[in-house]
């Protein structure tokens, strides 16, 4: 198994890109995964697919690659793994902020000159 894909901005995959990873059903993934309806981030399982810690309930399961890439070989029997991580487009937002931190640094700079 050999793919390319996007991740949130921290590197982690989301449900859906698991589907797609492990060419899977959403409810297969959902058994696949290590969660406990009564305790928020249950101890690490080698059999399961472990989630990234959680602060809260509501916050969506996502997964470290590296972990889909055990869970997959180890456990699902699916070799070779390779997971090829892609930098998400920069969007008009990312833009904004960079153009606003490079005037802010030439700002700081010329401020810093000055006698």
């Amino acid at each position: 198994m050999d793919l390319s894909i996007s991740t949130d901005p921290q590197g982690l995959l989301p449900l859906e890109t698991i589907q797609k990873i492990l060419n899977r059903s959403r409810a297969s993934v959902y058994r696949y995964a290590n969660t406990d309806l009564e305790v928020l981030n249950p101890t690490y399982d080698l059999r399961k697919l472990n989630p990234e810690h959680r602060s809260s309930k509501d916050d969506p399961l996502l997964f470290h690659p590296n972990e889909v890439a055990r869970f997959a070989r180890d456990i699902l029997g699916i070799k070779p793994v390779t997971i090829a991580i892609q930098q998400a487009p920069q969007t008009a937002t990312e833009d904004l902020l960079q153009a606003i931190l490079t005037e802010l640094q030439s700002i700081h700079q010329l401020l810093r000159s000055r006698p």
